[in-house]
């Protein structure tokens, strides 16, 4: 067996949570030790969807992330148990062994990854995301996540194979900034960046400002672009970073400077320009 990899394209997940779902079906009131104990009804996803609205009305968008344990190859929650319960399998899978784990939390603490392991209060045990090695030992080529979407967002397939090649060469992780220490072994595609968004329109005549010239400067690069027919712009896939923006239409100009990314999606609202 190989070394297996996580491929998840946010690009293709509507959010019909049948991830999230399947992943419940298999664990709660199933026992698979040694590989898990049976997940609580409630309070607990090993594999969760995460929703996060983004922007103001009207600039608003969904942006959906599945996530579950990244299965690091330098995994911190394993360096972190004293009582040597948490192992790496050969085909790449972190495991939690029930019956190693005396709920300590040392490896809760140690995650950087949030919603990730959780304390099983009445087992007083660690759980996670066991990538369904039950599963895979059994034959199956898929987990209950990946086999359940149906748009094939998640994928789980042998690092080695050309459709994961092909993957990781647009890919990028989660939480990038800790990825070189971590070393996950799951890939995205299409995770969201920030947008600063509006409506140009001429107060005056109470209309709209069709192809308004629009200027954005900031982080060391220049973008540039018009409204649209309803006198709405959109600059996407932007870096965390503080922007200018000039807008500039029949003789006249507008700016805003120091607009910042970092903390989230900028909506400026309807926009006057007299």
């Amino acid at each position: 067996m190989g070394k297996k990899v996580f491929l998840v394209d946010t690009t293709l997940c509507n959010g019909c949570y049948s991830c999230q779902i399947g992943c419940k079906d298999e664990h709660v009131a199933n026992d698979w030790t040694p590989i898990a104990k049976p997940m609580p009804e409630i309070g607990q996803f090993w594999f969760k969807l995460h929703e996060k609205v983004r922007g103001t009305v009207p600039k608003v968008k969904v942006a959906y992330r599945p996530g579950m344990c990244m299965h690091c190859d330098n995994p911190t929650c394993k360096a972190a148990c004293p009582h040597g319960a948490i192992y790496k399998r050969d085909d790449g899978l972190v495991i939690i062994d029930p019956t190693k784990c005396t709920g300590c939390r040392k490896c809760l603490e140690a995650c950087p990854y949030e919603d990730v392991i959780y304390f099983n209060r009445d087992l007083n045990i660690a759980q996670k995301c066991t990538g369904c090695a039950h599963l895979l030992d059994e034959g199956w080529k898929e987990t209950r996540c990946s086999d359940n979407c149906p748009t094939l967002s998640i994928r789980i397939v042998d690092e080695d194979t050309e459709e994961a090649k092909e993957f990781i060469k647009n890919a990028e992780f989660y939480k990038p900034e800790i990825a070189d220490k971590m070393k996950p072994r799951v890939y995205y595609k299409g995770l969201p960046k920030k947008f600063i968004a509006g409506t140009v329109f001429d107060p005056v005549a109470d209309e709209v400002i069709i192809g308004a010239e629009l200027k954005l400067t900031g982080a060391g690069k220049t973008y540039k672009g018009s409204t649209n027919h309803f006198g709405d712009f959109w600059f996407e896939d932007l870096p965390d970073g503080k922007f200018k923006l000039e807008i500039k239409a029949g003789g006249k100009t507008k700016s805003f400077d120091g607009l910042d990314t970092a903390a989230a999606d900028i909506n400026l609202g309807d926009i006057p320009l007299a």
